[in-house]
């Protein structure tokens, strides 16, 4: 089955059915992220039932989606299904590049006034449910949500301000790279990632990791050359809409 673009009830409820299902990865506490970021997380990876937020930071500090993309890559390269909610630039194609299995991944661009429930129907049957966080959200609905994924096991990724997160990883500091003296083109960009949190995470830490773009993620390692490995074609978006129709879409 291929990726989902998810819209209506109904078929959110198609989707959480077999995302709910057993599968090898669902009996793991931590699930896996890229080696450059498991220094900035108090388990090493993401430890179900935990919240971590990615702050949005200042423009000229950008590279938060990119940021989400290398967060979820290893967890969905190892099975996991994962979910991003009201995000309607989120791409299938930079998510294929990043690694991210189109086929268990879900989109909800726009949740409108029902965001809650649809957070929460996610949270019940997907293992990471990554969701813009909007401005009127009250701290009791933050609360309940987060007291939610600690219950289910999902792993929960507030995408803005998100108070009383486990911990809050935001890009501080980024460095293009690829520009001569007037020639080239932009190729990669370095970047300082801030971690800061409560308990096992109270200590801020940071690390620096490479990211291509704001879209297109992969985490290179400081000893790696300025090449990047080339990566297979996404596969198809498969587009569910409220109703049953379905339409596919190539990203």
């Amino acid at each position: 089955m291929a990726g989902r673009m998810v819209v209506g009830s109904a078929a959110l409820a198609e989707l959480v059915r077999p995302a709910s299902a057993p599968d090898p990865a669902g009996g793991h506490r931590v699930l896996p992220v890229r080696a450059e970021l498991t220094g900035l997380l108090p388990n090493r990876g993401l430890r179900r039932g935990s919240t971590v937020a990615v702050g949005t930071g200042q423009p000229r500090h950008s590279g938060t989606t990119s940021l989400v993309l290398a967060l979820l890559a290893e967890a969905s390269r190892a099975g996991s299904w994962c979910a991003v909610v009201g995000v309607p630039t989120f791409g299938a194609g930079a998510a294929a590049e990043a690694g991210i299995a189109l086929d268990r991944l879900a989109l909800v661009p726009d949740p409108g006034p029902e965001w809650p429930t649809v957070v929460a129907a996610l949270i019940d049957g997907v293992d990471v449910v990554v969701t813009a966080v909007p401005a009127t959200i009250s701290a009791s609905v933050s609360t309940r949500l987060a007291a939610r994924a600690r219950q289910r096991g999902s792993v929960l990724v507030p995408y803005g301000r998100w108070d009383g997160a486990d911990v809050t990883l935001q890009v501080v500091r980024g460095v293009w790279q690829g520009l001569g003296s007037g020639r080239g083109r932009l190729r990669r960009r370095e970047v300082t990632v801030s971690a800061r949190g409560r308990g096992a995470a109270a200590r801020p830490k940071e690390v620096k990791v490479w990211l291509p773009g704001d879209e297109a993620t992969r985490v290179i390692p400081r000893s790696a050359g300025p090449g990047v490995p080339p990566v297979a074609p996404p596969r198809r978006l498969r587009v569910v809409a409220a109703g049953g129709r379905r339409t596919e879409v190539r990203p």
